[in-house]
């Protein structure tokens, strides 16, 4: 027996699922399968119009976002893979998606941008990703850890998540700068009661904390496609503009659906076939995140029967709860103008309260020109000044010429996101065609305990901003029911409202509602995938993303989504080289 295969048998243990990921990162390094291609030089990454009308592989991920990439890099060690991802390429203009350019980024609706717009049924706008790396290309960058609740109810091994986290780390995350509007805030947090002051920490702990962030020190953007350096180049195959189409299965009397490959379309409108090798453990894996996957399921047949029907939709199994339980955490900002100069931070420290809400900001942000026009008008009328006069509180002249505006905002958002919120809504097809959005419906603050996590979030929000640590961002002349009743008067979604809204932080919750892109659900595990995240009922299928959680992980989940994309991908090598054949 081999000295490989003798310490996989000493150690299958309490930490096996440790040694399982040391095992696969010195195995297939020594093997010659560290040869990592650095972004954006992926020779692997291709135009869709370049694949073969038929190919074959071990592993067809469906999504190229934030957890397909990791798991396709994972999956590359010792399987052929293949990825489908519907966008393009971050790195074809990488400044883009910098520091500076996010409310550009993800408020682009150009046809190439890297966001999709969408609004739910509740009048709420949102966003969805459509670019290779997906979410960790247009977000905040917030890099923090899930609760240890979240793995323990998810059933995940910690020294395996341990080791996952870590593996992104190495490539996508950084200690941010402190400087000074975030700090006022975070002794104003701390002044506020949300304590104790944690410092800077990837952990999920009660206080306030300097979290990490997906932004290097020259504000350059590092996202989940960067995690496609590990991938062995010589057993993977993205394609971009890479529409999956439907989902292919197999089915046998007395036997259970098998997929068996996937029908996906290039940008010319071009069919093609993607199977599956014929090997018992190769699979399809959905990893098109919270509506891309449920989404996906029901155009290929496998959802609630009646709605699939009435779209003239074969039914291959009915699934009653695919599209359940979608949930989108709530979240309300104030903006605050300031008489000094804000500088440029996105997320960097959060307030995890003990009455379940995160507060969060953003400083010295690009405005559209649209928006500052419009915030100006609203704070001439509560002010009873000129248009001009009020611009001038928090406008503020850049002369970088890397930004998509020309101007900034001296001043800064602070929000309030609930924790696990009860209220759950539903997903529903609009429409057979896979580039539609679905319906989408989140019922937010429908149980009365997410309004009471809401008012009590912007009650800490408000005496943080009236704490003398954070006084010298204020102005004296606009009180916090000032700032509440801007907000009220900006179009920040299609709900219906009443200026008296700002008088009750319960209206303010409901009325001023918007989203921080943490929607999940949809595929929940125990309803629609299993504990292993394979699809129940269905062989050869599996869902890794956010669409199997019930609640979303952390202050901020993407450092947990690509986490469970290299936890799986290493999960799967194992299913697929059991112990006895490592030797």
């Amino acid at each position: 027996m081999s000295s490989l295969g003798t310490k996989v048998r000493q150690t299958m243990g309490l930490e096996s699922w440790m040694f399982l990921a040391l095992v696969f990162d010195s195995h297939f390094d020594f093997h010659g399968f560290s040869y990592a291609e650095k972004a954006p030089y992926h020779s692997f990454v291709q135009e869709a119009t370049s694949a073969p009308r038929v190919s074959f592989y071990d592993y067809i991920i469906i999504g190229g976002g934030t957890a397909g990439c990791p798991l396709a890099a994972t999956l590359s060690a010792s399987a052929n893979v293949l990825v489908l991802e519907r966008g393009g390429s971050p790195y074809v203009n990488p400044g883009k998606s910098d520091e500076e350019n996010f409310f550009p980024n993800i408020l682009d609706r150009s046809p190439g941008s890297y966001s999709q717009a969408f609004t739910s049924e509740d009048g709420v706008y949102n966003a969805r990703a459509r670019v290779l790396g997906g979410g960790s290309v247009i977000n905040a960058g917030f890099y923090t850890y899930a609760e240890a609740d979240f793995l323990k109810q998810a059933g995940l091994n910690e020294s395996l998540a341990n080791h996952s986290y870590h593996w992104v780390e190495k490539k996508v995350a950084f200690k941010p700068p402190m400087l000074q509007w975030q700090s006022a805030l975070r002794d104003g947090l701390l002044e506020a009661g949300v304590l104790p002051n944690n410092g800077f920490t990837y952990d999920h702990i009660y206080g306030t904390k300097v979290g990490g962030t997906i932004f290097d020190g020259d504000g350059h953007r590092h996202t989940a496609a960067d995690l496609l350096e590990y991938a062995n180049p010589s057993r993977i195959k993205v394609y971009l503009h890479a529409t999956a189409q439907k989902i292919i299965f197999s089915t046998k009397v007395f036997s259970s659906p098998r997929a068996e490959g996937v029908i996906f379309e290039d940008a010319m409108g071009i069919r093609h076939w993607a199977f599956l090798t014929n090997d018992s453990k190769s699979e399809v894996i959905l990893s098109a995140g919270a509506l891309g996957s449920p989404q996906l399921l029901m155009l290929s047949g496998v959802g609630p029967a009646r709605q699939l029907e009435a779209l003239g939709i074969k039914v291959v199994m009915d699934q009653p709860m695919v599209g359940r339980g979608m949930v989108d955490n709530p979240l309300n900002v104030l903006f605050i103008p300031s008489p000094l100069p804000v500088e440029l931070s996105l997320v960097s420290i959060v307030g995890i309260t003990r009455s379940d809400s995160y507060i969060e900001a953003c400083g010295g942000i690009n405005f559209t020109p649209s928006w500052t026009r419009r915030v100006a008008k609203e704070l001439a009328s509560i002010l009873n000044q000129t248009e001009e006069s009020s611009m001038s509180l928090f406008q503020e002249a850049t002369a970088n010429p890397g930004s998509y505006l020309n101007t900034r905002i001296k001043g800064g958002i602070i929000f309030e996101k609930v924790k696990n919120p009860i209220s759950t809504g539903h997903l529903e097809l609009r429409s057979t065609n896979p580039h539609d959005n679905p319906k989408v419906t989140f019922n937010y603050f429908q149980a009365p305990e997410d309004l009471r996590k809401c008012v009590q979030g912007m009650k800490t929000v408000i005496d943080a901003i009236n704490s003398k640590a954070f006084s010298n961002f204020r102005y004296k002349m606009l009180s916090a029911e000032a700032l509440l009743y801007l907000i009220v008067r900006l179009p920040l979604n299609l709900r219906r409202r009443h200026l008296t809204s700002a008088f009750s932080l319960e209206q303010f919750c409901i009325h001023t509602v918007m989203t921080i892109w943490h929607y999940h659900g949809g595929c929940v595990v125990g309803r629609v995938v299993d504990h292993d995240y394979k699809v129940q009922g269905v062989d050869a299928l599996r869902i890794v993303d956010g669409s199997t959680f019930t609640g979303s992980p952390g202050t901020n989940p993407q450092a947990t989504v690509m986490m469970l994309g290299r936890y799986i991908g290493l999960r799967i090598l194992q299913e697929r080289f059991p112990k006895e054949e490592l030797e």
